[in-house]
């Protein structure tokens, strides 16, 4: 093990459970940091606490679907006649 893997050991947060419930703003900026926490019950570890990757921002790409929709019935949103609901439902 390297002298640097020995401090990440060193450095290792460990919170109890009802600690990291009122701590937990406190414990993400932590991690944030490059500290490792540790989250523990009656003194066992139980979860390890750690940074994600970062989320891409990207922006919305409008008309990405522009040509592959098509559209059988330009009137589609009309309200039917009575005669296509009787026709639909079949007089029931």
């Amino acid at each position: 093990m390297t002298w640097l893997s020995w401090m990440a050991i060193l450095f290792i947060m460990e919170i109890s459970v009802a600690n990291a419930k009122n701590k937990l703003p406190e414990l993400i900026k932590a991690v944030e940091d490059g500290e490792r926490v540790t989250i523990c019950r009656r003194g066992v570890p139980v979860v390890d606490l750690v940074r994600t990757a970062k989320a891409k921002q990207e922006k919305p790409k409008f008309g990405t679907l522009r040509g592959k929709i098509q559209i059988l019935d330009p009137d589609w949103w009309k309200p039917m006649t009575d005669e296509q609901v009787e026709d639909l439902f079949g007089g029931e």
